[in-house]
């Protein structure tokens, strides 16, 4: 144990293990506070689908030979968030069949792009990185860092200001309307911000494991607490903790970031069903 909390130290030594950990607990932080309000509205895969979509913007971005792939991912993958949102209000098509139909459009589009253009003698692992996240956590430069602190501070701004709103929206969207709420000025703002965390979680977990982070949380702290406000609060503790503890076991046993990170998630999971099991049991 000693030795552990040595090794660990040594390597907190590192800045990139200090960003790692930064951009890991905030990332975390706001994937959980929008995961309680999408599992709610029942439209939790939002963030599976724009995940798809953000693979096919990075392979983009990589043909295009951008440094810096946000500046194209993040518009592409607001734009998909939007595009799901007014489209699935359609009765022709319905919000799941959009998000499937970006899914794997994007997935196959973006493979075959990196196939095609791709300048690099390991294509396999460029992919596995892309969508598993891999070590790219560990090689975050104080830019990303930053911009993370400034994309985190709009998603909690957001939630304390309109804190209320966001409620009645997740709760009952026609009674928000009837008391002079503009529900889809509200959900339009859930799907842009689902799409910057989606986008900033990209470099923790990978493109197919951010969902994980959005809809663990939120389950869990559902099978303990009734509340709204106690399962924000439950989840996001939750989340961080999760995040933290995945990172540091990471770290001291090297093994990919985003896979140990939704793997602890599994774990406390586990033991959250457990407490609920028991606690319905004690009634």
């Amino acid at each position: 144990m000693g030795e552990a909390i040595g090794k660990l130290a040594l390597y907190f030594e590192y800045p990139f293990v200090r960003y790692a950990l930064i951009v890991g607990v905030l990332i975390a932080l706001c994937s959980s506070l929008l995961g309680v309000t999408l599992v709610l509205k029942r439209f939790s895969f939002i963030g599976d689908g724009l995940s798809h979509v953000a693979f096919g913007a990075v392979a983009i971005a990589a043909v295009l030979g951008l440094s810096n792939d946000i500046i194209l991912v993040a518009p592409i993958t607001v734009l998909c968030a939007i595009l799901i949102l007014r489209t699935g209000q359609n009765t022709k098509i319905k919000g799941d069949a959009v998000i499937a139909l970006l899914s794997v459009s994007a997935l196959a589009v973006g493979y075959l792009l990196m196939n095609i253009f791709s300048a690099s003698s390991n294509l396999s692992g460029d992919v596995c990185t892309t969508l598993f996240g891999s070590t790219s956590i560990l090689t975050l430069t104080t830019m990303d860092v930053w911009m993370c602190v400034f994309m985190s501070l709009i998603v909690i701004a957001v939630f304390v200001l309109f804190y209320n709103r966001i409620f009645s929206v997740t709760f009952d969207e026609s009674f928000a309307m009837a008391t002079g709420i503009k529900a889809a000025r509200y959900n339009l703002l859930i799907a842009v911000i689902t799409a910057l965390v989606i986008v900033l979680a990209m470099n923790l977990v990978g493109t197919l494991l951010t969902s994980a982070l959005i809809i663990f949380p939120a389950l869990s702290a559902m099978r303990v607490f009734k509340s709204f406000k106690s399962v924000l609060i439950c989840s996001a503790v939750y989340s961080v903790v999760c995040s933290a503890l995945g990172i540091i076991i990471s770290i001291l046993f090297g093994t990919p970031v985003g896979s140990t990170i939704v793997a602890v998630e599994i774990i406390f999971f586990l033991l959250f069903w457990l407490m609920g099991f028991l606690k319905e049991a004690g009634k």
